[in-house]
């Protein structure tokens, strides 16, 4: 047995390295020298500064650009609850359904509301500016001798 006979184990050649000789030549691909051509050299990019320098602000929908709006559906109201909560010649206004239960706030907030034709309105009914109504719930307010001011 010689030295030049013996072999080497398998699984024991090392994973080259980058600018250790061969292939790519003197830089290695990496440039000139100085520190970009040095190891762990990652420039951050500035966006990223800014960004740290930012609170963090927690919270759905609080790192949202101002323009953005969350949706707040409709509160709907029926004719149905309208017979039920006011009496002929009322006016039904925005405080008013809200007094009577059939709107609840949210958040503090009113909501925007939508009359709807669901059931029936006999009582004449004056609903206020600021309401909407669909196309059948004001018939049927038309229909019963009220009126939705525009």
């Amino acid at each position: 047995m010689t030295l030049s006979s013996l072999s080497r184990p398998q699984g024991l050649k090392k994973a080259r390295r980058v600018g250790r000789g061969g292939k790519r030549g003197k830089t290695s691909g990496r440039g000139g020298k100085g520190q970009t051509a040095r190891a762990g050299n990652k420039r951050r990019p500035e966006w990223r500064d800014i960004i740290k320098k930012m609170p963090k602000r927690r919270g759905f929908g609080k790192n949202r650009s101002r323009t953005v709006r969350p949706m707040v559906p409709h509160a709907i109201v029926t004719l149905e609850a309208l017979e039920r909560a006011f009496s002929a010649g009322d006016r039904v206004t925005v405080p008013a359904l809200i007094k009577n239960g059939i709107v609840r706030r949210v958040s503090g907030n009113v909501p925007p509301m939508k009359i709807l034709a669901r059931g029936a309105l006999t009582k004449k009914l004056t609903i206020v500016k600021g309401i909407a109504a669909s196309a059948d719930a004001r018939a049927a307010v038309e229909r019963a001798g009220g009126s939705i001011e525009a």
